[in-house]
């Protein structure tokens, strides 16, 4: 299990990163905001330990945008406030649980447990579309048999397009779905990410099933045509 502590305080931070990797936890650390979300989506953590006051982006705001983009990485806020407005907004945008500072590393520990536990009962089932199959709880995505790697951005990309399998979905939703609302980068990233993902699902397997629709955006359909 991998898991991603979000904590402006170094001290605290690395305290809690000894303690979880002594229970068996891969730990990655992000000390302010930025950092932080940038971590929630590409390396794909099993849980986020987020603090509230972060540089750069408070834990609301990283917790809301990661909710708003489809992200339901369980998230356990951390709060140096014991109001009940604190917590209360903490679960408005979309935290799981939170914890009041201080607290003791096997209470911690025990949310954490009960999380993830949680997240395994309500994991997404695999959905397949033709041969194409992809296991959102896992991150693993299959052509047939054989097993495709990607990186955790192109199985964002392919499986924004699987939930919306035969639909066309426009260039502007793909990219406010999975790179979030204030993207300011260049927009063509959608279609370098499509690209990728053609030579790495569709090329190799001799199939066509991420279609362009000129002028409206990409389609996922199932192709099976050359299957054996």
């Amino acid at each position: 299990m991998k898991l991603l502590v979000v904590e402006d305080d170094r001290k605290t931070a690395d305290a809690i990163r000894r303690g979880l990797e002594a229970e068996g936890y891969a730990v990655e650390l992000a000390h302010d905001g930025l950092d932080g979300l940038w971590l929630a989506i590409e390396a794909a953590p099993d849980l986020i330990v987020l603090d509230i006051m972060l540089p750069g982006k408070n834990g609301y705001k990283i917790c809301a945008e990661l909710r708003e983009a489809g992200n339901w990485t369980p998230i356990l806020m951390l709060t140096a406030k014991d109001g009940d407005l604190d917590q209360a907004e903490a679960l408005d945008t979309g935290a799981d649980d939170y914890l009041v500072k201080p607290f003791s590393f096997p209470l911690l520990l025990a949310r954490i447990r009960a999380l993830l536990r949680r997240a395994a009962h309500d994991a997404p089932v695999p959905v397949s579309v033709g041969d194409l199959r992809i296991d959102p709880a896992q991150r693993r995505i299959w052509r047939g048999d054989v097993e495709v790697n990607l990186t955790a951005r192109q199985f964002d990309v392919i499986e924004f397009l699987v939930r919306r399998a035969g639909q066309v979905v426009p260039k502007d939703e793909i990219l406010n779905g999975v790179w979030r609302h204030d993207f300011d980068g260049d927009p063509n990233i959608v279609e370098v990410y499509i690209r990728r993902l053609r030579r790495a699902i569709d090329e190799p397997f001799d199939r066509h099933s991420i279609e362009t629709v000129r002028g409206a955006g990409y389609r996922l359909v199932a192709d099976e045509s050359s299957a054996a």
